[in-house]
């Protein structure tokens, strides 16, 4: 059976986590979403711990960094995706 082809909230939070350090143009560009999009999942990454922002001298609007909690989630995320795309046993 397949899966719906449109990005759930796990494959988009999945996308950001994957960037590293960055900022939020490079996060909205690289996870491919819009501004609105943008705030609320780093809103809601940031208070679930899985993103920190730092200040940056170069960016104004300050850096964000996957913290160890949120590559763990990470993890969880890509094995739970491989295990979906795995062919069932007869």
């Amino acid at each position: 059976m397949p899966l719906n082809t449109r990005r759930s909230d796990i494959n988009i939070i999945a996308d950001i986590l994957k960037l590293g350090e960055t900022n939020k143009t490079q996060i909205m560009y690289g996870a491919n979403m819009s501004y609105r999009q943008l705030e609320k999942y780093l809103g809601f990454l940031i208070e679930k711990k899985f993103l920190t922002k730092k200040q940056s001298e170069r960016n104004s609007g300050g850096l964000f960094q996957v913290t160890q909690r949120g590559k763990r989630l990470l993890r969880h995320i890509e094995k739970t995706l491989e295990l979906l795309e795995e062919e069932p046993v007869p």
